[in-house]
């Protein structure tokens, strides 16, 4: 028990769970956008070859989504933002 001149701090911190776990970046068809434009859009922010990015386009027109990335938050978010960006239909959720 602290005495009255001492001060008593609480801080609160992430646990390193948290911290380590990683995070899904999801696109999810749309009726708008053309599956070329799709695949244009993940070969130009993700970097993926034209095959790889053709393949997660199939994916979202196909099942209606596919996780296109995985890694940690802070980087999902930029992904998510910049796959908004060029309006499609994108989301994060922790990996399961």
């Amino acid at each position: 028990m602290p005495t009255e001149t001492e001060e008593v701090v609480i801080t609160e911190t992430e646990e390193a769970n948290d911290l380590d776990t990683p995070w899904n970046v999801i696109v999810y068809d749309d009726p708008v956008n053309l599956m070329n434009f799709v695949t244009l859009v993940l070969q130009r922010v993700f970097g993926y070859t034209k095959q790889k990015a053709e393949m997660m386009m199939m994916e979202v027109h196909k099942m209606g989504q596919s996780v296109v990335w995985t890694g940690q938050r802070e980087q999902a978010e930029l992904y998510v933002q910049q796959l908004q960006s060029h309006q499609l239909l994108a989301a994060m959720k922790k990996a399961s």
